[in-house]
């Protein structure tokens, strides 16, 4: 396996460099069709984001990304390193749950059995209450109402063009999952048409096919997920 170390306006000393291979090593033992890695280690200003560490994985498979922000590289290091393991465990849960035809605990399943909670009047406040008023709290930041003003910076739009490459549905959603990203670009190879799929709720996903001779409203069907091997 090859390591590959690199900073970005900012200095990467060989301390840095001996951790990030002891943690890539445990990383190996746990996917052995790892061919190479790189660390990419970048400072933008001054502020309590300004540190930034990329982690990429190639081999055999799709590619695998993760990346953390923070003051510290090192801490930002296993913050990108964390979310790496859970990707990667993300995918095995997903090949268990087609070969197995099981599936993870709901939220509900899992607290079904707790307790509820003493409220502050004295009475008890389900903890499904307890979620709802939190998601009213988040919501309640948007309802308020500010005047626009003159100074508003104008928005900015990002392109990004990516060579074309035919996969399978199945393929698509693994390699979505084993770099973050909550949605995936490709060409269907089953219907030679570009697509995106996106994550739902739970463990399931979407797909969204482009095509001339559909009609305006569409056509919608379901199928399974099919574990592929380069996952």
């Amino acid at each position: 396996m090859e390591l590959n170390v690199y900073g970005r306006n900012v200095k990467v000393p060989d301390r840095f460099r001996d951790y990030a291979e002891e943690k890539v090593e445990k990383f190996e033992k746990l996917n052995d069709r790892v061919d190479e890695i790189d660390v990419k280690v970048s400072k933008v200003g001054n502020g309590p984001q300004s540190m930034t560490v990329e982690i990429t994985v190639k081999g055999r498979g799709p590619v695998l990304r993760a990346e953390a922000q923070g003051t510290d590289k090192f801490a930002v290091f296993d913050d990108a390193f964390t979310k790496l393991l859970e990707r990667l465990r993300r995918a095995r849960d997903r090949r268990k749950i087609h070969r197995g035809n099981h599936r993870p605990v709901s939220v509900s399943e899992a607290t079904g059995s707790i307790p509820v909670i003493d409220g502050d009047s004295g009475g008890q406040v389900p903890i499904e209450q307890i979620v709802l008023n939190q998601d009213n709290s988040a919501d309640s930041a948007y309802d308020s109402e500010y005047p626009l003003t003159d100074d508003v910076p104008p928005v900015e739009i990002r392109r990004k063009t990516f060579p074309t490459e035919k996969i399978t549905i199945d393929q698509a959603v693994d390699r979505m999952e084993l770099v973050g990203h909550d949605f995936y670009l490709f060409v269907d190879s089953e219907l030679d048409r570009p697509a995106a799929v996106y994550r739902r709720k739970g463990w399931t996903y979407g797909v969204i096919v482009l095509g001339d001779d559909v009609p305006a409203e569409g056509i919608k069907e379901t199928r399974a997920y099919h574990s592929h091997s380069e996952a």
